[in-house]
């Protein structure tokens, strides 16, 4: 694809090579995986290791578009690593920064903390993790983003933890489509953030469109841009039968606000930033639960009881979404990557890039679909959950458990 070789030649992207099973332990066995490991005086160590701690990045949005998802996925990660050690001997100290969603602060705040951190256990937002890409591969980073994107596959050391934005939006699609909510031939209205993310899922609705035959209508907005009124009202005078968001919480609250007042009764299929459960103490609350589907990777809290307990308790008031499930499997997954690196004696940067490198059948107990590997250009999972609004912790019960559908196969079978 034309996006794919474009980064590719702009950041030099080497092709990972995914050479071996890395460990795993459920969330229910917190602390208890990982092994014994090597002694610290025995594990070579170059930047971001003092003593026995490492020291993580954490580039997260607090304050901007995505700040509901940003600060419960950040809270998800100190959850995680409240709970756990690497190698039972070092502890994990994050440092946290918010970029409000914005790449220049992105860059800005990297810059800043490069010098001191191993890893980073989070870099939240496509645009953001696109623009580090080049310092990312200098130093040698091993970075798990907040983000789906397919180009982020071609970062070395970035694992994407779940499908790519494409292949969820098909898996949604799928779902609609066996559901008799959309049929061969009808007409979709998608409205999709510039850029990265947006563009992304757009890929995913444009091969559905092409494989069934549908009628694709196209929405480019800004983040920035809140009222979706006059898009929702060409939706109409068009008769779509379903809307499809690439966007974030604040615009899919917006659509379905118009959509009621415009009395259209379609089907709302999103990618997964798209929804927080504070939406479902707004205006959109009723029409969200009556017409919203989401595609994403993580698991509803309900299966997770005594973590949920945990959450509450050492963040009382929040409003958990699955978010926080989202970054507590973030935790799990660098747990893995760091254990097998202080195993193999190396906590270097290198040495934590070649453990990643190993890593493929990731198993996060359940927290987050199943991921196959890191493969340069490839989804590292075609499985979506697929979930609706409800009145459940974390605002989503689940529809369907992960499924890999027919459509998803055709987008990963073109990517090869």
């Amino acid at each position: 694809m034309t996006r794919r070789r474009a980064l590719r030649a702009a950041t030099a992207v080497a092709a990972i090579t995914v050479v071996a099973t890395g460990c795993s332990t459920r969330a229910e066995d917190a602390g208890g995986g990982g092994g014994g490991g090597a002694a610290a005086g025995d594990v070579a160590t170059d930047v971001g290791v003092e003593g026995e701690t490492i020291n993580l990045g954490v580039l997260t949005d607090l304050t901007g578009v995505f700040a509901a998802l940003g600060n419960d996925i950040t809270n998800g990660n100190r959850l995680f690593w409240q709970d756990n050690q690497v190698c039972d001997t070092y502890d994990v100290n994050l440092n946290v920064q918010d970029t409000g969603y914005v790449p220049q602060n992105g860059v800005q705040l990297y810059s800043a903390m490069q010098d001191s951190v191993l890893a980073m256990q989070q870099t939240i937002g496509s645009p953001i993790n696109t623009a580090l890409a080049p310092e990312y591969e200098a130093d040698n980073i091993v970075n798990f983003p907040s983000a789906w994107s397919e180009t982020l596959t071609l970062i070395p050391g970035t694992g994407v933890l779940g499908a790519t934005y494409d292949v969820e939006i098909a898996n949604g699609y799928d779902y609609l489509f066996d559901q008799g909510l959309l049929a061969e031939g009808d007409t979709v209205g998608h409205i999709y953030f510039e850029g990265e993310y947006g563009a992304n899922g757009l890929e995913g609705s444009q091969a559905v469109a092409e494989a069934r035959g549908l009628e694709l209508i196209e929405a480019q907005i800004t983040p920035q841009e809140q009222d979706m009124s006059a898009i929702v009202s060409q939706f109409a005078a068009a008769g779509v039968n379903a809307i499809v968001l690439t966007v974030a919480p604040g615009q899919t609250a917006s659509v379905a606000v118009a959509a009621q007042a415009q009395g259209l009764d379609v089907p709302i299929l999103g990618s997964n930033p798209v929804f927080a459960p504070g939406l479902l103490e707004g205006p959109a609350a009723e029409k969200l639960k009556e017409d919203l589907y989401v595609a994403g990777p993580i698991a509803p809290w309900d299966q997770f009881p005594e973590l949920l307990e945990q959450y509450q308790a050492e963040f009382p008031g929040a409003t958990p979404s699955l978010g926080a499930v989202f970054g507590y499997g973030m935790g799990e997954v660098m747990k893995q990557v760091l254990d097998t690196a202080c195993e193999n004696g190396d906590l270097t940067r290198e040495g934590v890039l070649a453990a990643f490198n190993e890593l493929e059948n990731v198993d996060t107990g359940g927290l987050i679909v199943p991921i196959g590997g890191f493969e340069e250009g490839q989804s590292p999972s075609l499985q979506s959950y697929i979930a609706r609004p409800a009145d459940v912790p974390g605002g989503l019960t689940i529809a369907a458990e992960p499924f890999e559908g027919e459509l998803a196969s055709d987008l990963a079978s073109e990517a090869d």
